[in-house]
């Protein structure tokens, strides 16, 4: 399987690239995890975009949709995405044949506080889901308190946190079998047409109390 890698962080010495350099080296056999460069990419302008695809987009849509997957690394920032992840994103999402759709996509994320990225992984995953990724729901990978499970050559030192990455990509691994990459609402956002002779089906409703 092979796996782009992108990091939330362009600082060399990011603790999240840390993070997605020890999944590198705790891939399953058969998974190459390849790192993204999104230092080049200019801030999304529709002009720019209009006068065509910078060539540094360019590249990074054809890596995205050349992977069998994606593994995304993220510090974050003021409780929620980095700025230069989402610009990233916005970039590569454009029309036409956005390149995430279908595509199996694993997060996780490194902080030196509580938290561990979780506030921002779950605008990630919001983001995500209208892009239509099949996202890994489990494990969750917070890796909080990280200045502490590395030591003075980027190296994760961590078992707990080897342990759950590497489940990470386990989870990962798994969800990369062959499924259809159309959404469930069909083209245009339209339910697709229900067999002749049948009605809607019955709503079920379970409340929890």
């Amino acid at each position: 399987m092979k796996v782009l890698g992108i990091c939330g962080s362009l600082r060399k010495a990011s603790i999240n690239r840390m993070a997605l350099h020890a999944a590198q080296a705790l891939a399953p056999a058969g998974m190459q995890i390849d790192i993204a460069d999104i230092s080049e990419i200019p801030l999304y302008n529709e002009d720019v975009h209009t006068a065509g695809m910078p060539a540094s987009v360019q590249a990074f849509r054809a890596a995205i949709k050349a992977a069998d997957a994606l593994l995304i690394v993220s510090p974050e920032y003021n409780f929620s995405i980095p700025g230069v992840l989402k610009n990233a994103i916005d970039w590569a999402s454009r029309p036409p044949e956005q390149p995430f759709d279908g595509k199996p996509t694993a997060i996780m994320g490194a902080s030196p506080g509580q938290v561990g990225t979780a506030r921002m992984q779950y605008h990630l995953r919001q983001t995500l889901l209208f892009l239509n990724t099949q996202t890994v729901v489990k494990p969750e990978v917070f890796i909080n308190m990280a200045s502490g499970k590395f030591n003075a050559q980027g190296e994760l030192t961590d078992e707990g946190t080897k342990k759950v990455i590497a489940d990470l990509l386990l989870s990962l691994e798994k969800s990369g079998w062959p499924f259809p990459s159309v959404s469930p609402a069909g083209p245009r956002g339209r339910a697709p047409p229900l067999p002749a002779g049948k009605g809607h089906p019955p709503l079920a409703v379970c409340a929890v109390r």
